[in-house]
Protein backbone atom coordinates (compact mmCIF):
# COMPACT_ATOMS: atom_id res chain seq x y z
CA UNK A 1 0.00 0.00 0.00
CA UNK A 2 3.11 2.20 0.35
CA UNK A 3 2.52 3.08 -3.58
CA UNK A 4 -0.52 5.82 -2.61
CA UNK A 5 0.40 8.79 -2.36
CA UNK A 6 -3.00 10.95 -1.24
CA UNK A 7 -2.25 13.50 0.90
CA UNK A 8 -3.64 13.54 4.39
CA UNK A 9 -7.31 15.03 4.81
CA UNK A 10 -7.97 15.16 8.48
CA UNK A 11 -5.70 15.59 11.76
CA UNK A 12 -4.99 18.97 12.40
CA UNK A 13 -8.13 20.06 10.80
CA UNK A 14 -10.17 18.84 13.28
CA UNK A 15 -12.24 15.19 13.43
CA UNK A 16 -14.68 14.82 10.94
CA UNK A 17 -17.45 12.03 11.79
CA UNK A 18 -18.76 10.50 8.47
CA UNK A 19 -22.36 8.06 9.23
CA UNK A 20 -22.36 5.33 6.72
CA UNK A 21 -26.62 5.19 6.64
CA UNK A 22 -29.51 3.82 4.84
CA UNK A 23 -32.35 2.31 6.52
CA UNK A 24 -32.69 -0.18 3.57
CA UNK A 25 -30.31 -3.39 3.92
CA UNK A 26 -27.89 -5.05 1.63
CA UNK A 27 -27.11 -1.87 0.44
CA UNK A 28 -23.18 -2.31 1.29
CA UNK A 29 -22.93 0.01 4.48
CA UNK A 30 -20.62 -2.23 6.43
CA UNK A 31 -18.52 -2.98 3.19
CA UNK A 32 -18.43 0.69 2.45
CA UNK A 33 -17.62 1.62 6.17
CA UNK A 34 -14.84 -1.40 6.18
CA UNK A 35 -13.21 -0.69 2.80
CA UNK A 36 -13.14 3.53 3.22
CA UNK A 37 -11.89 2.71 6.53
CA UNK A 38 -9.00 0.71 5.34
CA UNK A 39 -8.47 3.00 2.12
CA UNK A 40 -8.38 6.13 4.54
CA UNK A 41 -6.04 4.16 6.67
CA UNK A 42 -4.00 3.31 3.55
CA UNK A 43 -2.89 6.70 2.53
CA UNK A 44 -2.01 7.83 6.12
CA UNK A 45 -5.21 8.95 8.05
CA UNK A 46 -5.51 7.64 11.04
CA UNK A 47 -9.59 6.36 11.28
CA UNK A 48 -11.74 4.71 13.94
CA UNK A 49 -14.66 2.59 12.89
CA UNK A 50 -17.62 2.63 15.15
CA UNK A 51 -19.77 -0.54 14.89
CA UNK A 52 -23.48 0.41 15.68
CA UNK A 53 -25.31 -2.93 14.22
CA UNK A 54 -26.49 -5.24 16.36
CA UNK A 55 -25.36 -8.00 14.22
CA UNK A 56 -21.91 -6.90 14.62
CA UNK A 57 -20.76 -7.85 10.81
CA UNK A 58 -18.54 -4.58 10.57
CA UNK A 59 -16.44 -6.17 13.72
CA UNK A 60 -16.29 -9.57 12.37
CA UNK A 61 -15.47 -8.75 8.80
CA UNK A 62 -12.17 -6.30 10.43
CA UNK A 63 -11.23 -10.19 12.35
CA UNK A 64 -12.51 -9.19 15.76
CA UNK A 65 -13.15 -12.21 17.61
CA UNK A 66 -16.06 -12.58 19.80
CA UNK A 67 -14.16 -12.77 23.28
CA UNK A 68 -12.12 -9.43 22.02
CA UNK A 69 -15.21 -7.38 22.28
CA UNK A 70 -14.77 -6.81 26.22
CA UNK A 71 -15.78 -3.37 25.81
CA UNK A 72 -18.20 -2.57 23.01
CA UNK A 73 -20.50 0.62 21.25
CA UNK A 74 -23.56 -0.42 23.97
CA UNK A 75 -20.55 0.19 26.44
CA UNK A 76 -20.10 3.50 25.58
CA UNK A 77 -23.67 4.08 24.71
CA UNK A 78 -24.80 3.07 28.44
CA UNK A 79 -21.93 5.48 29.59
CA UNK A 80 -19.96 2.91 31.09
CA UNK A 81 -16.47 2.96 29.19
CA UNK A 82 -14.99 5.61 26.57
CA UNK A 83 -14.76 5.26 22.95
CA UNK A 84 -10.92 4.96 23.33
CA UNK A 85 -11.23 2.44 25.74
CA UNK A 86 -13.44 0.29 24.13
CA UNK A 87 -11.66 0.76 20.59
CA UNK A 88 -9.77 -2.41 19.04
CA UNK A 89 -6.79 -2.33 16.77
CA UNK A 90 -7.42 -3.72 13.71
CA UNK A 91 -4.86 -6.04 11.11
CA UNK A 92 -4.81 -2.26 9.23
CA UNK A 93 -2.32 -0.09 10.82
CA UNK A 94 -3.89 3.00 12.15
CA UNK A 95 -7.70 1.37 12.33
CA UNK A 96 -9.20 0.85 14.92
CA UNK A 97 -12.65 -0.22 15.67
CA UNK A 98 -14.99 0.24 18.85
CA UNK A 99 -16.76 -3.34 18.16
CA UNK A 100 -20.60 -4.55 18.77
CA UNK A 101 -22.43 -7.39 19.90
CA UNK A 102 -26.01 -8.04 20.23
CA UNK A 103 -26.39 -6.09 23.54
CA UNK A 104 -27.15 -3.16 21.32
CA UNK A 105 -30.49 -4.54 21.04
CA UNK A 106 -31.62 -3.54 24.37
CA UNK A 107 -30.29 -0.28 24.47
CA UNK A 108 -33.63 1.39 23.70
CA UNK A 109 -35.06 -0.11 26.43
CA UNK A 110 -32.22 0.60 28.96
CA UNK A 111 -32.15 4.32 28.46
CA UNK A 112 -35.95 5.01 28.54
CA UNK A 113 -37.07 7.77 29.75
CA UNK A 114 -33.70 9.58 29.83
CA UNK A 115 -34.09 12.72 27.49
CA UNK A 116 -29.91 13.15 26.19
CA UNK A 117 -30.55 9.47 25.04
CA UNK A 118 -30.26 10.43 21.56
CA UNK A 119 -27.14 12.35 22.08
CA UNK A 120 -25.00 9.31 23.76
CA UNK A 121 -22.71 8.84 20.83
CA UNK A 122 -22.13 12.84 20.34
CA UNK A 123 -21.65 12.95 23.99
CA UNK A 124 -18.75 10.31 23.52
CA UNK A 125 -17.52 11.82 20.35
CA UNK A 126 -17.20 15.28 22.31
CA UNK A 127 -15.05 13.27 24.97
CA UNK A 128 -12.94 11.50 22.37
CA UNK A 129 -11.81 15.16 20.53
CA UNK A 130 -11.42 16.29 24.34
CA UNK A 131 -8.96 13.72 24.92
CA UNK A 132 -7.26 13.98 21.29
CA UNK A 133 -5.97 17.23 21.72
CA UNK A 134 -3.11 15.86 24.62
CA UNK A 135 -2.43 13.38 21.62
CA UNK A 136 0.72 14.51 18.82
CA UNK A 137 -0.88 16.16 15.94
CA UNK A 138 0.31 13.46 13.68
CA UNK A 139 -1.28 10.60 15.95
CA UNK A 140 -4.77 12.10 15.98
CA UNK A 141 -7.91 10.74 14.43
CA UNK A 142 -8.57 12.00 11.81
CA UNK A 143 -12.07 10.06 10.27
CA UNK A 144 -14.63 7.90 12.86
CA UNK A 145 -17.01 6.30 10.10
CA UNK A 146 -19.70 5.04 12.43
CA UNK A 147 -21.61 2.04 10.42
CA UNK A 148 -25.28 2.23 11.19
CA UNK A 149 -27.99 -0.32 11.16
CA UNK A 150 -30.30 -0.88 8.50
CA UNK A 151 -33.26 0.91 10.52
CA UNK A 152 -34.07 4.34 11.49
CA UNK A 153 -34.01 3.41 15.25
CA UNK A 154 -32.36 4.69 18.41
CA UNK A 155 -28.76 3.73 17.36
CA UNK A 156 -29.22 5.17 13.75
CA UNK A 157 -30.69 8.70 15.36
CA UNK A 158 -27.40 8.82 17.96
CA UNK A 159 -25.02 8.16 14.84
CA UNK A 160 -26.70 10.89 12.90
CA UNK A 161 -26.77 13.05 15.76
CA UNK A 162 -23.32 12.80 16.13
CA UNK A 163 -22.18 12.95 12.81
CA UNK A 164 -20.98 16.06 10.63
CA UNK A 165 -21.91 14.44 7.54
CA UNK A 166 -23.63 11.40 6.05
CA UNK A 167 -22.10 8.89 3.51
CA UNK A 168 -24.87 6.92 1.58
CA UNK A 169 -24.37 3.96 -0.08
CA UNK A 170 -27.13 2.67 -2.55
CA UNK A 171 -27.26 -0.48 -4.38
CA UNK A 172 -27.66 -0.64 -8.19
CA UNK A 173 -31.10 -2.98 -7.90
CA UNK A 174 -34.74 -2.72 -8.86
CA UNK A 175 -35.69 -1.66 -5.60
CA UNK A 176 -32.39 1.14 -5.10
CA UNK A 177 -34.55 4.19 -5.25
CA UNK A 178 -37.28 3.15 -2.65
CA UNK A 179 -36.70 4.30 0.95
CA UNK A 180 -34.16 7.10 -0.75
CA UNK A 181 -37.15 10.16 -0.34
CA UNK A 182 -37.27 8.66 3.34
CA UNK A 183 -33.84 8.95 4.10
CA UNK A 184 -33.75 12.34 2.70
CA UNK A 185 -36.74 13.47 4.69
CA UNK A 186 -35.26 11.57 7.89
CA UNK A 187 -31.96 13.54 7.88
CA UNK A 188 -33.49 16.92 7.42
CA UNK A 189 -35.66 15.67 10.38
CA UNK A 190 -32.49 15.45 11.99
CA UNK A 191 -30.92 18.59 10.90
CA UNK A 192 -34.20 20.60 12.50
CA UNK A 193 -34.28 18.99 15.57
CA UNK A 194 -31.10 17.35 16.57
CA UNK A 195 -27.63 18.12 14.23
CA UNK A 196 -28.05 21.59 12.46
CA UNK A 197 -24.79 20.89 10.88
CA UNK A 198 -25.67 17.74 9.42
CA UNK A 199 -25.40 17.63 5.36
CA UNK A 200 -25.14 14.71 3.00
CA UNK A 201 -21.22 13.99 2.79
CA UNK A 202 -21.97 11.85 -0.80
CA UNK A 203 -23.65 9.09 -2.29
CA UNK A 204 -21.58 6.05 -3.04
CA UNK A 205 -23.24 3.46 -5.78
CA UNK A 206 -22.62 -0.19 -4.95
CA UNK A 207 -23.52 -3.50 -6.36
CA UNK A 208 -22.83 -1.56 -10.40
CA UNK A 209 -22.98 -4.47 -12.99
CA UNK A 210 -21.93 -2.15 -15.72
CA UNK A 211 -22.98 -5.06 -17.99
CA UNK A 212 -26.63 -4.63 -16.98
CA UNK A 213 -29.08 -1.89 -18.20
CA UNK A 214 -30.69 -1.81 -14.38
CA UNK A 215 -27.62 -0.69 -13.22
CA UNK A 216 -27.03 1.61 -15.35
CA UNK A 217 -30.89 2.89 -15.26
CA UNK A 218 -30.50 2.76 -11.40
CA UNK A 219 -27.61 4.57 -11.34
CA UNK A 220 -28.74 7.80 -13.94
CA UNK A 221 -32.00 7.57 -11.83
CA UNK A 222 -29.91 8.46 -8.24
CA UNK A 223 -27.53 10.81 -10.31
CA UNK A 224 -30.57 12.50 -11.19
CA UNK A 225 -32.08 12.47 -7.73
CA UNK A 226 -29.03 13.77 -5.64
CA UNK A 227 -26.83 15.57 -8.40
CA UNK A 228 -23.48 16.22 -7.83
CA UNK A 229 -23.61 14.38 -4.30
CA UNK A 230 -23.58 11.07 -6.11
CA UNK A 231 -19.52 10.17 -5.97
CA UNK A 232 -17.83 9.53 -9.31
CA UNK A 233 -16.76 6.58 -8.10
CA UNK A 234 -18.78 3.28 -8.29
CA UNK A 235 -18.09 0.17 -6.19
CA UNK A 236 -18.44 -3.15 -8.35
CA UNK A 237 -20.53 -6.53 -8.31
CA UNK A 238 -17.68 -8.49 -7.29
CA UNK A 239 -17.06 -11.46 -5.99
CA UNK A 240 -14.03 -10.60 -3.91
CA UNK A 241 -15.52 -7.91 -2.47
CA UNK A 242 -18.23 -10.74 -1.15
CA UNK A 243 -15.64 -13.08 -0.17
CA UNK A 244 -13.37 -11.20 2.02
CA UNK A 245 -15.49 -10.72 5.32
CA UNK A 246 -15.46 -14.32 5.72
CA UNK A 247 -12.04 -14.39 6.25
CA UNK A 248 -12.02 -11.55 8.72
CA UNK A 249 -10.17 -8.88 6.29
CA UNK A 250 -10.93 -5.76 4.71
CA UNK A 251 -10.96 -6.33 1.22
CA UNK A 252 -7.53 -4.19 0.40
CA UNK A 253 -5.69 -6.92 2.76
CA UNK A 254 -7.42 -9.97 1.26
CA UNK A 255 -6.86 -8.56 -2.12
CA UNK A 256 -5.37 -5.64 -3.05
CA UNK A 257 -5.34 -5.19 -6.49
CA UNK A 258 -9.39 -6.28 -7.34
CA UNK A 259 -11.20 -4.24 -9.31
CA UNK A 260 -13.44 -3.64 -5.93
CA UNK A 261 -10.11 -2.53 -3.87
CA UNK A 262 -9.16 0.09 -6.42
CA UNK A 263 -12.49 1.69 -6.35
CA UNK A 264 -12.22 1.86 -2.40
CA UNK A 265 -8.84 3.74 -3.17
CA UNK A 266 -10.58 6.24 -5.67
CA UNK A 267 -13.86 6.50 -3.19
CA UNK A 268 -11.17 7.79 -0.29
CA UNK A 269 -9.58 9.92 -2.41
CA UNK A 270 -12.69 11.10 -4.16
CA UNK A 271 -13.73 11.92 -0.18
CA UNK A 272 -10.60 13.30 1.00
CA UNK A 273 -10.99 15.97 -2.07
CA UNK A 274 -14.50 16.34 -1.04
CA UNK A 275 -13.47 17.24 2.67
CA UNK A 276 -10.89 19.38 1.45
CA UNK A 277 -13.64 21.49 -0.29
CA UNK A 278 -15.27 22.01 2.71
CA UNK A 279 -12.73 23.07 4.76
CA UNK A 280 -11.78 25.45 2.27
CA UNK A 281 -14.75 26.84 2.02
Amino acid sequence: MSGMTLGAGGGAGGLRVLAVANQKGGVGKTTTAINLGTALAAVGEHVLVIDLDPQGNASTGFGIALEQRTRTSFDVLAGTTTLLEAAVQTAVPGLSIVPATSDLVGLESQLMGDGNRPFRLRDAITQLVGQQRSRPADAQLAYVLIDCPPSLNLLTVNALSAADAVLVPVQCEFFALEGISQLKESIEQIRSTLNPRLEIQGVVLTMHDGRTSLSKEVAANVRQFFGPKVYNTVIPRNTRVAEAPSHGKPLLLYDYDCQGSQAYIELASEIIERERMIKAA
